[in-house]
């Protein structure tokens, strides 16, 4: 694997020259490295595949067998049918077989540690968006499709690369600039009353079930998923033996569940379930009680050495709030709508963790309580106890604060016998599911914490007492850790548009409409004065006033036309200076190429609302920032009139070009 590796760091860039100059992998993808996850995520692919085949089989015997009356025919569909099913119930298996080879994810230190649960990525297929992007660009925009070839080619590239993103920051930059290059995309070519005949289609995570949609929103959904399901992928290979692994998985984890808690909260109606606000909910809680779980291992790992009382008592506290937390995930995980398409082995782990950490916080108590010191309880260790113990039954041990050494040697056995229990609870919940059998990681883990437990009840028993045959209270949960989701920050990443050219986004989108543009051109005589048209505006400049009779009104120049070119020069994202500069230096021939909006008066103060309706993503993005619109260069004008508003006014005498304005309509 070393020898591959190091082929393609020194030597591809010259085999590609040589052999492939047209092939090019853009950063953060590399199909070529055959690791353990990528065999698994092809794998995946290929049962998605199997599994959307025996589908359409399926349907297609189900309509033969509604449409026909021969009852022969119907009963041989019918075997078909039972045949088509079984098939599918196997490969959907061996689907959550895959999802539940978590030990492939998890980190490559020797130590045992919990295996922690990521997702897999969504598969999707390639599309060609090169015929219907050059058709909408001849169609909307009039311009020769030829010139955004290398554009189209692009964007194509950008999204097979991310089929096979790497599992590291590249890989989530990769994403990001996909799915910002689709905020341009979107506005440009997929207007709101039409379909351009593009379907994304994309397999479910899960259950490998294919969902296909004309929407981009689900093309961003879906790479979303995949920005989460990579952060859990790199949250769970975290070495944390180390504390500096353990921050970086918290720091995973809350990035994943802040961007499941944003497709839940930006992106309605999915077809996939994967995507439904019931799973995505569930992936959250999920991920939330992961990171608080790495927490608790870093404040274990911190105080191994020297573990105070208090101590002892802050990770009872926390273990028995992280057992909340797996409890709550398993409610979600065990309703109708979430248990039928997640893995059988995720709820076993979740199950199992509940028990698990539920132990470690009576193991805690325990070592609080029969510390060598607690004898000497301060008054805030002793308020903690009893906080710990404030909800006792009747049938439990009537001990909030032992006031002997008698009674805290009672209660700490009560409270290492509970634990006994609990991690023998563990072990047979381990071995009730065939898939954790097999993760020799988590029985170690399992196993350590039952004999560690032993051994403490051991060498506090006393053979003579038979005092302690009641149970503890359950331990209070409580922590000190507040955690705050992280939600995608789109504007790290930005992207410039590949389709610019076609002129600022704001007016020149796929659900603005305009007229074709047209060649206007204006000869003026040596006795003229000027052109009698005057123009505002920036990116781009718009005609505000035409005077009547003038060379403009007879050459068909309008109010509220924009200018796109000036002789064969694009204007499209040109100042307002850039404009007039061009239109006094064309002397007396000027030839413009003018468009007329049809769905808006751009001379009119744009309202609050028409505001807030150009662009309702660009802030979350930040894929937008610094473009220039017409109700913006509009208050541009308001505080620079004297630079922006130019009329071209007849004079009486001097023609030095200082009156000529720039608005100038080609046709």
């Amino acid at each position: 694997m070393n020898k591959i590796c190091t082929f393609m760091k020194s030597d591809y860039d010259k085999q590609k020259m040589l052999l492939l100059p047209d092939i090019s992998i853009p950063q953060g993808s590399d199909p070529r490295v055959a690791t353990c996850r990528g065999k698994l995520q092809n794998r995946r692919s290929k049962l998605n595949q199997e599994i959307n085949k025996e589908l359409r089989l399926r349907a297609g015997a189900e309509n033969l067998f509604k449409a026909t009356t021969n009852r022969k025919l119907k009963e041989t569909v019918a075997l078909e049918l039972s045949f088509v099913n079984s098939n599918l119930q196997l490969l959907k298996e061996q689907l959550a077989e895959l999802n539940s080879s978590v030990e492939l994810y998890q980190s490559d230190s020797t130590d045992a540690v919990m295996p922690m649960i990521p997702l897999g990525l969504k598969e999707t297929k390639e599309i060609d968006f090169r015929d219907p992007f050059k058709d909408f660009i001849l169609e909307h925009y009039s311009e020769d499709a030829s010139q955004y070839e290398d554009a189209i080619a692009d964007f194509m590239d950008t999204r097979q690369a991310i089929r096979t993103p790497l599992r590291d920051l590249s890989g989530i930059s990769l994403l990001f600039r996909y799915y910002n290059q689709l905020y341009f995309v979107e506005r440009r070519f997929f207007p709101p009353d039409r379909s351009l005949g593009i379907y994304f289609e994309w397999f479910d995570s899960l259950t490998g079930v294919p969902s296909c949609q004309r929407t981009v929103a689900f093309e961003k959904a879906c790479v979303l998923f995949n920005m989460g399901a990579i952060y859990t992928q790199i949250g769970a290979k975290q070495d944390r033996s180390t504390a500096k692994g353990l921050d970086a998985a918290v720091d995973s984890f809350l990035r994943a569940a802040g961007t499941f808690r944003y497709i839940h909260e930006n992106f309605t109606n999915a077809p996939s379930m994967d995507l439904r606000p019931e799973m995505l909910e569930m992936l959250v809680q999920l991920m939330l009680a992961q990171a608080r779980e790495c927490l608790l291992e870093k404040l274990d790992l911190q105080s191994k050495d020297n573990r105070s009382i208090d101590i002892c008592l802050d990770l009872a506290q926390e273990a028995a709030h992280l057992a909340d937390c797996y409890r709550q995930v398993h409610e979600i995980i065990s309703t109708e709508a979430v248990h039928d398409y997640v893995p059988y082995s995720w709820i076993s782990l979740v199950q199992v963790k509940k028990e698990y950490y539920t132990g470690m916080a009576h193991f805690y108590v325990a070592s609080g309580v029969l510390h060598k010191e607690a004898s000497q309880m301060s008054a805030t260790t002793k308020d903690t106890l009893q906080f710990l113990h404030a909800e006792i039954a009747s049938t439990q041990l009537d001990i909030r604060l032992p006031k002997d050494d008698a009674e805290r040697r009672l209660l700490g056995r009560a409270h290492l016998r509970e634990s006994l229990v609990l991690h023998e609870e563990c072990q047979r919940q381990h071995r009730m599911c065939r898939e954790l059998r097999g993760k020799q990681a988590l029985a170690a883990v399992l196993r350590t914490a039952h004999k560690t437990a032993l051994q403490a009840y051991a060498d506090n028993e006393n053979e003579d007492d038979f005092s302690d045959v009641l149970d503890p209270a359950q331990v209070q949960a409580a922590t000190k850790f507040q955690l705050a989701l992280t939600p995608p920050d789109f504007a790290q990443y930005r992207v410039n548009d590949l389709f610019r050219a076609l002129g600022p986004i704001a007016i020149f989108s796929a659900k603005r409409h305009w007229t074709a543009p047209r060649l206007v051109q204006l000869h003026r005589g040596r006795t003229s004065d000027g052109f009698g048209f005057s123009v505002r505006g920036d990116a781009p400049v718009i005609v505000a006033i035409v005077e009547a009779n003038s060379l403009a009104e007879f050459g068909g120049v309008k109010e509220g036309d924009f200018i796109v070119a000036i002789s064969d020069k694009d204007v499209k994202w040109s100042s307002h200076d850039e404009v007039v500069t061009l239109i006094k230096n064309a002397g007396d021939s000027l030839s413009l190429k003018l468009v007329t909006p049809m769905d808006r008066n751009y001379l009119k103060q744009p309202t609050k609302s028409s505001k807030g309706s150009i662009s309702t993503h660009s802030s979350s993005s930040g894929v937008s920032s610094g473009m220039s619109s017409p109700s913006g260069s509009m208050a541009q004008h308001k505080n620079r009139k004297g630079l922006n508003w130019i009329p071209f006014k007849r004079h009486s005498s001097s023609r030095e070009g200082k009156d000529f304005f720039e608005n100038v309509i080609l046709r």
